[in-house]
């Protein structure tokens, strides 16, 4: 585990060094490239593949690396693998091995899960571990044919250096080497790692020192992905959407919930064994009426879920006396329990990495691997934005226009008759510059719509076939937050929400929440220019700075990433408009 670890000599070590970062164990698999500290490319093998979240995260699927974002991430750089220098995978097998005698064999039986309790945590591990161990030569040698030419001339052993980096040190790296903070406190919370499932730490003078960790099996990561599996919904990809129901539930269960979950002082916690259907009867069947118990175990969850995470912050800052906290880990992506550490903890600021799921250790992975193997004496990157993936030049969107043979024209002023259509309630998939890296769309993979008439938030959830209690997020002008939303500050990645200003409710009913909240976005013109000005001009015209922005994917589909997703998004959905670079799409 890492203590009192230091990243940096006098002087930089190594220069023009390339570290490959890589998520594959789980869920979420992902690639990042720094290139001398400062990131290059980062994003999340589903957009690519299409299959919404890469993988499911079993054991059996551990063999399967993120081919497909590794070749991304390289091409923008303009290298291949055999030019990588380091190659940083966010878990770390020995963990576990050596718990087992760094045995070089396993035994597994032909049913795993027909068998019970062993010395290993699951039956399963040792193929799980067998695959992790061998990612090396899956890289080296597993590339799919079309992607083959970029993962040339390498052996497992070479050129480049492996890393295996601890899954939790992956994650609180990307918070505390991404946060605009020179010192800060950092706190991860996720379902597992190879044995933490929360780890406390603090930053500081370029060293990373953890304080502490709560181990297997108390998770509150797990917990809250057994809630969501009990609710009818799928584990480790629903979670937000037991968050959404919450707000519609009253908190009856908390008591009885305060039973399973307990702080025990000093960071700890520990979470008892639970069996739902004894405590709350039959569970749900997914596509099945919601009622006010599914409603209410959801709201009591979520109430037990802040309690306990803001005296875990609490308890990190006395530790620490840091003004300042980073967050991460999927845990981290709760921005209803974000909210609660930001209101009323101790801290002055709270900063929470907006890929803080899995996806996020392969960026935490690379920073780490990169700045202590460079020795690097100052940081180099921070993230202001997250776009971090793939863009599409106009005459590459224009020929796949013409190939789909689509009516479109080029705008004279995109912002202003994106604005113009907007204001004739027109819902507009908007396809601009480079690909957000993150579960949320940002303004470069939306749908944007007007959010004046509160009827607006049922016809997107139609139009995206979701469920029926699901909020819409508003962008509002960086410079106007505060103006329509209570203490609204700069908070650019839709991780915090925030109660709408009384007097503004009814100007933007689409975008407030049943319990009178929002989880915002706040954007400025050098983050992204084309988002910023189509929000100002809409700003110009209705009065409002503010839009809905939700993400251009219908149900169970990632976020879209080519110009052919857009257009066969768009083409499958009563969208009104495309906005895909300069060109517009309108449907008769």
């Amino acid at each position: 585990m890492p203590q009192a670890t230091r990243q940096d000599t006098a002087q930089p070590w190594e220069t023009d060094v390339y570290t490959l970062g890589i998520n594959a164990a789980y869920h979420d698999c992902s690639a990042c490239l720094v290139h001398d500290g400062i990131v290059i490319a980062a994003a999340e093998e589903e957009r690519f593949t299409r299959i919404k979240h890469g993988k499911r995260p079993v054991p059996f699927s551990t063999w399967q690396l993120p081919y497909h974002a590794i070749d991304y991430c390289l091409a923008e750089a303009g290298i291949a693998l055999e030019d990588v220098h380091h190659v940083a995978y966010s878990y770390d097998p020995s963990l576990l091995l050596r718990d087992y005698g760094g045995q070089a064999t396993i035994q597994l039986p032909l049913e795993p899960s027909a068998h019970g309790a062993s010395e290993w945590l699951s039956p399963w591990d040792p193929l799980f571990l067998s695959y992790i161990v061998n990612a090396p030569r899956q890289l080296a040698g597993g590339a799919p044919h079309h992607l083959r030419k970029r993962f040339r001339n390498v052996r497992h052993d070479g050129p480049f250096k492996w890393h295996f980096v601890e899954h939790h040190l992956a994650h609180e790296a990307s918070a505390f080497l991404a946060a605009p903070f020179d010192e800060c406190a950092v706190l991860s919370m996720d379902g597992r790692g190879e044995l933490a499932t929360t780890s406390y730490g603090f930053y500081q003078d370029r060293r990373y020192q953890r304080i502490k960790q709560v181990n297997l099996p108390h998770s509150l990561g797990l917990l809250y992905e057994a809630l969501t599996s009990y609710l009818g919904f799928l584990h480790s990809s629903d979670e937000y959407k037991v968050m959404a129901l919450a707000s519609f539930g009253k908190p009856v269960y908390a008591p009885l919930l305060r039973e399973v979950v307990h702080y025990l002082g000093n960071g700890d916690y520990e979470v008892l064994p639970v069996e739902w259907e004894r405590m709350f009867g039959p569970a749900r069947e997914r596509g099945s009426e919601f009622t006010a118990k599914h409603r209410d175990i959801a709201a009591s969850l979520q109430v037990v879920l802040e309690e306990v995470v803001l005296r875990m912050a609490d308890w990190l800052h006395e530790q620490t006396g840091a003004d300042n906290l980073a967050m991460a880990g999927g845990v981290a992506l709760n921005c209803v329990m974000n909210a609660r550490v930001r209101d009323h903890g101790r801290f002055k600021r709270v900063w929470v990495q907006p890929a803080a799921g899995d996806a996020g250790t392969a960026l935490g992975a690379a920073l780490w691997i990169d700045g202590r193997e460079r020795r690097a004496s100052a940081r180099a990157w921070q993230m202001d934005h997250a776009f971090l993936g793939p863009a599409y030049a106009d005459d590459e969107i224009e020929a796949f226009l013409r190939q789909a043979k689509l009516r479109y024209r080029r705008a004279a002023d995109l912002s202003a008759e994106v604005a113009d259509l907007l204001m004739q309630d027109k819902v507009v998939g908007w396809f601009q510059g480079r690909m957000e890296f993150g579960p949320r769309a940002l303004g470069a993979r939306s749908i944007l719509a007007s959010p004046l008439d509160a009827s607006m938030q049922q016809r997107l959830n139609q139009i995206k076939d979701r469920e029926d209690f699901r909020p819409v997020a508003p962008v509002v002008l960086e410079e106007e937050a505060a103006n329509w939303f209570v203490n609204g500050g700069v908070s650019p990645f839709m991780v915090f929400v925030y109660d709408v200003r009384p007097d503004k409710a009814d100007r933007i009913p689409a975008v407030r929440h049943v319990d009178g909240t929002a989880r915002i976005q706040t954007i400025n013109r050098q983050q992204n220019a084309a988002y910023y000005d189509v929000l100002k001009a809409f700003a110009q015209r209705s009065g409002v700075p503010v839009l809905i922005n939700t993400s251009f994917n219908t149900r169970g589909e990632p976020v879209v990433c080519s110009p052919r997703d857009a257009v066969e998004s768009f083409c499958s959905t009563p969208l009104d408009v495309l906005a895909i670079g300069p060109y517009l799409v309108e449907k008769p």
